[in-house]
């Protein structure tokens, strides 16, 4: 029979016993939380479930902006006539109308949303020369196509299915599984119009005889895209659940999202209270992911030691892993609050292949650029890229292209009319008014606005991956 010995007995410290207990009064920002002998009083009971309910409203907010963004992405197209079987583009390029997270001015774009619910297996003809990739309603990447895709730029075709679809798969596509029934597709042709008015979308049903393919030219637009930042974010995340499979949600969102009301097959339906806790939990979550973005403070969003300029990406993974396997929080509730779609190709591109982006809000002393006053940018001969770069100018409030009397907030390698230096340096000029005999190489801004600015490689070259080559920081004129 097994030996039985008594355990010793060594005491617990007082202070052991204080860290353990709860005081009669606890001050939190909350508000003064009182207990009786550990068990909270009536107006604790209240406030507590108010501070719960506001922290993961709070939560939820930061952790489900990629899918209240693809939500109002989906919205927008739909209310200019953009349905899955028509494809939105912008031609020839994007100006500062519609409003879309750090769209650019520079490439031929075309967009759409997948519907496999509705129109069953869906086929994507890529056009070559290409940078194109697809999300699904998370804002998960699910496949490239074009130079960075399995075609490699050929052109291919590619056959998505719908979640769960266990029917015959036939032979000759690039065979691609969602987890949601609605994608964002993202088309970017480097041939221009006449190589995006190449791409095809059309259900597999129909590929024996596939009906004309269908473009709307938005690129003069004024509409939305962008999700809110009031109560009304938690109705469009609720759109996203009700109509997708529920197993395409993982479990720690979920419950999340179970917490505040939202469940797949059952009415959003906050009473009052709960409504006004996650209005303002919105608010709050939008200021705090605005820190994020422009003044973070993990020093992995730096690029160069001392300097301003932030990569989106700081552990150059799509999935925002960090090389432990952890999920960068922070980097993804900053990246898909000012930007739309993510791929392997624009977080770790490849020497001369993808595009590669920086961005910043400051000037070399640190404060925010202001519209009212006049900045340079140098960008030292030899810029790093196979393709082309661009330097663009937003709105920090839309975080879409700034509006101004010119459209295209851009100074770009692709205008004839951007001049160098005589050693070679570029320097780019921004200010409500152009610098004589540069206003090829001018960005407009507007006074009483704030702005921030991307820099975009276009098949970035070794020198910008060993950092021998490097942007000036942006100065005060």
């Amino acid at each position: 029979m097994p030996q039985v010995n008594d355990a010793p007995s060594p005491g617990t410290p007082a202070e052991t016993l204080a860290s353990i207990r709860s005081p009669d009064r606890l001050e939190t920002v909350f508000g003064a939380m009182d207990f009786f002998d550990g068990m909270p009083l009536p107006d604790t009971v209240t406030r507590s479930y108010d501070a719960l309910d506001l922290l993961r409203g709070i939560e939820v907010f930061l952790n489900c902006v990629p899918g209240a963004s693809m939500v109002a992405m989906r919205r927008g197209l739909r209310a200019i006539g953009i349905d899955s079987h028509t494809i939105g583009c912008l031609v020839p390029r994007c100006g500062s109308a519609p409003l879309m997270l750090t769209a650019n001015t520079e490439t031929t774009y075309g967009t759409t949303c997948l519907a496999l619910d509705q129109d069953g297996p869906t086929v994507i003809e890529a056009p070559g020369n290409s940078l194109c990739f697809v999300n699904d309603l998370w804002q998960r990447h699910v496949t490239d196509m074009g130079i960075a895709g399995p075609d490699r730029g050929e052109g291919g075709k590619y056959l998505f299915l719908p979640p769960g679809h266990d029917g015959d798969v036939p032979e000759g596509y690039h065979v691609v599984r969602p987890r949601t029934y609605s994608s964002w597709v993202l088309l970017r042709s480097l041939n221009g119009t006449e190589g995006l008015l190449r791409s095809r979308i059309h259900p597999l049903s129909a590929a024996a005889d596939p009906p004309e393919q269908r473009f709307v030219n938005f690129a003069e637009s004024d509409f939305n895209t962008i999700h809110a930042n009031d109560f009304s974010f938690f109705e469009e995340i609720d759109t996203l659940v009700q109509a997708e499979p529920p197993e395409a949600l993982d479990p720690e969102r979920a419950g999340q999202l179970a917490s505040i009301g939202i469940v797949p097959g059952k009415p959003f339906r906050p009473d009052d209270r709960m409504r006004s806790i996650l209005d303002t939990a919105a608010r709050i979550a939008s200021g705090i992911v605005r820190t994020l973005c422009f003044k973070p403070r993990d020093p992995g969003f730096f690029v160069y030691p001392g300097s301003s300029w932030k990569n989106p990406w700081p552990s150059h993974n799509h999935e925002f892993l960090s090389p432990e396997g952890a999920r960068l929080l922070d980097a993804r509730a900053l990246y898909h609050y000012f930007a739309a779609g993510t791929s392997p190709a624009m977080a770790a591109a490849a020497v001369g292949a993808g595009s590669q982006y920086v961005y910043t809000a400051e000037d070399s002393t640190g404060a925010l650029l202001d519209g009212a006053r006049g900045y340079t940018l140098t960008l030292p001969s030899g810029i790093p890229v196979k393709n082309f770069w661009a330097v663009t100018a937003y709105d920090p409030q839309t975080r879409s292209l700034l509006r101004t009397d010119d459209p295209y907030p851009s100074v770009n390698s692709l205008s004839d009319a951007v001049r160098a230096e005589a050693g070679g340096d570029t320097v780019i000029h921004f200010g409500p008014t152009a610098p004589r005999g540069r206003e090829g190489n001018w960005i407009r801004t507007v006074p009483g606005k704030g702005w921030f600015v991307v820099l975009r490689l276009y098949g970035p070259l070794a020198s910008w991956f060993d950092q021998s080559w490097r942007p000036g920081e942006i100065e005060p004129a």
